[in-house]
C-alpha cells in the first residue's frame, strides 16, 4: 500500500510542482532566483525528466511556504489543516483547505472595523473582476458587497454567491470587525445559494 502511494505521488509531481507554482504567478527564472535551483532543473522536475530529491523539494517548500507533505501531495494520515494566516488589501485570510491550489478556495476572511462609520458620501468599494464564481457567507459583522451597480449589506447567517465577471468589491460596513467564509471556484464551478441584487 505505501509502495501504491509513493507511485502516485512521484508520477503526479511534476505536474503538481508546475501548477503550484503557476497558481503563485512565478515564472522558472523567478523560482529559480527563489530557490536556487537552476531553469533547466526546475523545468526537468515539471516535466518529470528528472526525479526530485530533497536538496530541490525542500527550497521548493521553502519557497512556496507550504509543507512538505503538502508540496507533494502525499497522504500522512491527519486530516487537520494548519492555516497560515497571511493579510491582503487590508483582510485577514484564513486558508481551511489543505491545498488552495486544486479545486475549490475556502477561506475565512476577517476585515477590521474601519476608523469612521460609512456615510452616503463614503466611496464605494473598489471593484474588480475575474473569472469563476465566489460564495460568501457572513459569521458576524455587516459586510458590504458591491455588486455591479448594486450595494448589498450583507449580516450574520446571510449567504451571497456570484459569477466573479461581474465587477464587485467589498468593504466593513459596521462599526465592528467583519467576517465570513468564502469559496472561491474556478471557472465553470458553481454552488447552490444566489442572492440576487433587488430589482434584478
Amino acid at each position: 500500500m505505501a509502495d501504491d502511494e509513493t507511485a502516485r505521488v512521484m508520477t503526479s509531481l511534476g505536474g503538481r510542482l508546475r501548477a503550484i507554482r503557476q497558481a503563485r504567478g512565478l515564472t522558472l527564472a523567478q523560482l529559480g532566483a527563489a530557490t536556487g535551483i537552476s531553469v533547466s532543473t526546475l523545468s526537468r522536475l515539471e516535466s518529470g525528466q528528472r526525479e526530485p530529491g530533497l536538496r530541490h523539494l525542500l527550497p521548493l517548500a521553502r519557497a512556496h511556504r507550504l509543507p512538505l507533505d503538502e508540496l507533494v501531495g502525499s497522504r500522512t494520515g491527519d486530516p487537520r489543516v494548519h492555516p497560515r494566516p497571511f493579510t491582503r488589501h487590508g483582510q485577514t485570510w484564513l486558508p481551511l483547505t489543505r491545498n488552495p491550489n486544486d479545486g475549490l478556495h475556502a477561506y475565512k476572511q476577517i476585515l477590521p472595523a474601519p476608523p469612521e462609520a460609512r456615510t452616503e458620501w463614503t466611496p464605494r468599494p473598489e471593484q474588480g473582476s475575474h473569472e469563476g464564481h465566489e460564495w460568501i457567507y457572513v459569521l458576524s459583522g455587516r459586510l458590504l458587497l458591491a455588486l455591479g451597480d448594486h450595494d448589498l449589506v450583507l449580516t450574520a447567517g446571510e449567504t451571497a454567491e456570484f459569477d466573479t465577471r461581474v465587477p464587485h468589491g467589498i468593504a466593513n460596513a459596521g462599526d465592528q470587525p467583519v467576517e465570513w467564509l468564502a469559496l472561491y471556484g474556478a471557472q465553470g464551478e458553481r454552488m447552490h445559494v444566489r442572492v440576487q441584487p433587488t430589482g434584478s
